[in-house]
Order: C-alpha cells, then structure tokens, then sequence
C-alpha cells in the first residue's frame, strides 16, 4: 500500500508518495494539470490519496479518484489543531498529511458528490449577486442623503427600488457629479437585478426533481431558496447521529469553557457551514411570522434573554425541525 499526501496550490501541486513504513518513494512539484497529475500518480493506483480541502479542491478531487484506489479529504482545522508547524513549506504539508493518512489519524471532511459541489456553486453564485445588490443599493441610499431636499420630492413608495421609485431614480436630476455617480449606480442594479433572475432560473433547475426540496418548502421560513440551499449544504443527513450533530455542523450552538468543575457556555460557535447558519438565523423572522408556536417561542426567549439570543434559539429550532 502507498500513501500519497497532495499540497493543492493554484499552479502546482506537491507531492509525496510513501510506503506503509513511512519511507519517501517519491516527492516533487506537478503542475495542476489532469494528464501530469495522472501520469505522475501513474504507477501508484492502488494507493490512497489524501488533500485538504482548500480552494477549489474538488478540481484535483475528481482527477484523483479517477485513478487511485481511495481518495480522502482532510478536514483544513481539525489538521491544523492536530500538526501545526511552525515552519509550513510544501514539502512539510504534504509530509504531514502522508503520515497523519498513512497512521489513520487524519481528521476527514464530508466529500459531496460532483453534481452537489456543481449545485453548491449556482447557489454560491446567487448569494453573491444579492450581496452586492445591498451593497449598491445602499451606495444609492449614501447618494440620495446628500441631497435631502430633493429626496423630499420622492414618491410615498414602500420599496425604493421597486417599479415606481426606479422610475423617480431614472428621472432624478441631482447637482454636480453626484447625478453621474447616481445614474451610474442604477445601471449597475439593474444589471445586478438581471443577473439574480438568471440565477433564479439556475436555482430552479438544480432544485427539479428533488424530493427533499418540497419536503422543506413546508417548514415555516423556508422558501424557494432556502429551501434548496439547505437541501444541498447537508446534502445527506444520514451523516449526523443526531439533531445536535446537525446544529454543531450549522455552528448554531454555545460555546463551551469547562475547568475545576465550572461550566460555562458562551456566544455560538460560528464554526462549520456557514452557508446553513446564515440560511436559518435570515429564516427566523418569515418563520414567526407565519407560525404560532414559533413565535410564542421566540417571544418568550426574546423577554428572558434578548433579541439575539432568541433569534439563535429559534434558528436551532427549525434546524431541529428540519433534522
């Protein structure tokens, strides 16, 4: 058996291949391309693999398993936490995570399938779009505040930026460079508006066909979006024992200090998916308002503890739901 530890970099790769005693065969530089990775990697197909889950690493992911025997994927923290150096070079990297595989000490990350990682990535591609959406519309919002005496000529309109205050934006004639600046700032939104609508019919796309997606449309909070995000950020939910694996992998749990017997718990660990803390914590709100149960919950915590506690409480709640 061979034991092979891969560096990912943008350019290149380095690697190194050991046997089950831990002596070096072969170590180098590759660049990041299919046929020299393959051909390197070559004479070694019935060995296992191992990188860490960097940028992009399903990219190098699928080139490995197509021909090796068994391919794994570290866990980029817990690696850290376990074999920190203080000298980090390629060659200690890819020596690290050879012999963290090689002595079955490897902490391992969840490996999607390719069509996830694909639908993981239009999702991805929609949140961005809708972040800078906010970002241009309050640079918009910034414009108009220089300028309250013509903002006051504004339609009465709840959304400024729906049909009739787009409108009013389009014919606003504002001093100096600040009218450039705005007119410029609205064709950027509104390329920004016709690229979230492609990105819409993306989403719908990924979601055809996906039992789970319907089954989550029916939980309070979760609409066409969420509802697919969270399909395909836990993907399959039999890898969590239980709800409470479920909530820690979300990050939506305390964290916890324990010494001499004292127990302390903190603010949430923040840690793990991101994308799914994010999802449930922005789904609180639709959901209380549509649910009594939900809302009574939320009420009683947000008197006892805060807005913000309850609204991490409420969170973890529907995660729960969901598990």
């Amino acid at each position: 058996m061979h034991y092979i530890g891969v560096d990912y970099h943008k350019k290149y790769s380095y690697v190194v291949v050991k046997d089950k005693e831990g002596n070096v065969e072969r170590r180098g530089k590759v660049d990041n391309t299919k046929e020299e990775v393959q051909q390197l990697l070559k004479p070694y197909q019935a060995g296992k693999a191992v990188l860490e889950a960097t940028r992009n690493w399903g990219l190098v992911y699928d080139w490995l398993e197509e021909i090796l025997d068994d391919v794994a994927l570290a866990h980029p923290l817990k690696i850290r936490a376990i074999a920190e150096a203080r000298i980090k070079t390629d060659k200690i990297s890819a020596d690290i995570l050879c012999d963290l595989l090689r002595s079955n000490l490897l902490p391992e990350a969840y490996v999607p399938n390719k069509e996830t990682r694909e639908s993981k990535n239009v999702l991805r591609q929609r949140m961005f779009f809708v972040r800078v959406q906010t970002m241009v519309k309050n640079r918009i919002y910034t414009i108009l505040d220089r300028h309250p005496e013509i903002v006051s000529q504004a339609p009465d309109v709840s959304d400024l930026f729906g049909a009739s205050g787009m409108e009013w934006l389009r014919q606003a004639v504002l001093p100096g460079q600040d009218n450039k600046l705005l007119a410029s700032e609205i064709e950027l939104l509104e390329v920004l508006k016709q690229k979230i609508s492609e990105s819409n019919g993306m989403v719908k796309e990924v979601a055809r066909g996906d039992k789970r997606v319907k089954l989550l449309r029916s939980i309070p909070g979760l609409g066409p979006f969420f509802s697919v995000l969270v399909a395909k950020e836990i993907d399959d939910i039999s890898r969590f024992r239980d709800e409470k694996k479920l909530c820690a992998y979300a990050g939506l749990v305390p964290s916890t200090y324990a010494s001499g017997g004292k127990v302390f718990h903190g603010r949430i660990t923040k840690t793990g998916n991101k994308w799914l803390r994010w999802a449930f914590i922005e789904a609180v709100q639709p959901a209380i308002s549509c649910d009594a149960d939900l809302f009574a919950y939320y009420q009683r915590l947000k008197m006892k503890k805060g807005a913000n506690a309850a609204k991490v409480a409420t969170a973890r709640r529907l995660l729960t739901i969901v598990y």
